[in-house]
């Protein structure tokens, strides 16, 4: 599905970090070993570019693509060493952007928006180089946070189905590493930022591109995947007050 035809604006007026960005920004470096000026990054649903700049701060040459044509403007003003365009993710990235594939891809708090995250997961498997780095966020959820949501009466305020290209997906560990796995990924680690562990506000996922990469079959029915994946939980505790 083209993602395009159903996004609206985020509304991007400055390069201010979402509150999102203080709990998830430190963990999500120590993820990535020698990080420098070698080092080629794309970062897809960059926004603003404000997690960009991180990694441009560091001498890395990144990339950043999103559908927000006045999130990519702002970035391009105010991170001129950054590359920022106005691009879907899909299997088509590397082709329209004229780059071979990425050292580390990163996706921060986007697939949560998406109609169709497989072939966003498939864009981002496409993007980055065998043996390379896939790191993404989304919203944390789990057996604890969610019974403590129903016990609170907070679903109403958490979901909040009257904020226009508001969260349309809710995933867990379990869904997010099935998919990465699904589509290719392997060593899937999973890492919970933000608040308490188990009450996370958001989760990292990171994910290593295989060097020789087998053909990837056709999705399998659910039925075929009741075990969790081999994970590494671990937890960040950042207080923040922003919803999650």
């Amino acid at each position: 599905m083209d993602q395009r035809l159903a996004y609206e604006e985020y509304g991007y007026k400055k390069p201010a970090p979402l509150p999102s960005h203080f709990y998830l920004a430190r963990p999500l470096l120590r993820l990535i070993p020698r990080l420098g000026g070698h080092l080629r990054v794309l970062d897809v649903g960059c926004g603003n570019g404000a997690m960009a700049a991180e990694f441009l701060r560091r001498g890395c040459k990144v990339t950043g693509i999103d559908l927000s044509r006045e999130g990519v403007e702002v970035a391009r003003a105010a991170y001129p060493l950054g590359r920022f365009e106005v691009m879907e993710a899909d299997d088509e990235i590397l082709s329209r952007l004229h780059e071979d594939p990425y050292d580390v891809v990163i996706s921060t708090e986007t697939i949560e928006h998406l109609y169709d995250p497989r072939s966003f997961a498939e864009g981002c498997f496409a993007a980055t180089r065998p043996g390379g780095l896939f790191l993404i966020s989304t919203p944390y959820h789990g057996y604890l946070k969610n019974l403590v949501l129903s016990l609170l009466n907070r679903w109403d305020a958490h979901i909040d189905p009257f904020w226009r290209g508001g969260h349309i997906k809710l995933w867990s560990h379990n869904t997010l590493a099935r998919l990465l796995r699904e589509t290719g990924f392997t060593e899937i680690r999973f890492r919970g930022v933000g608040r308490f562990p188990f009450l996370w506000k958001s989760m990292i996922l990171s994910a290593v591109r295989p060097p020789s990469t087998p053909q990837i079959l056709p999705f399998e029915s659910s039925s075929a995947h009741s075990g969790s994946p081999s994970t590494q939980d671990e937890s960040e505790g950042a207080a923040s007050t922003s919803k999650g």
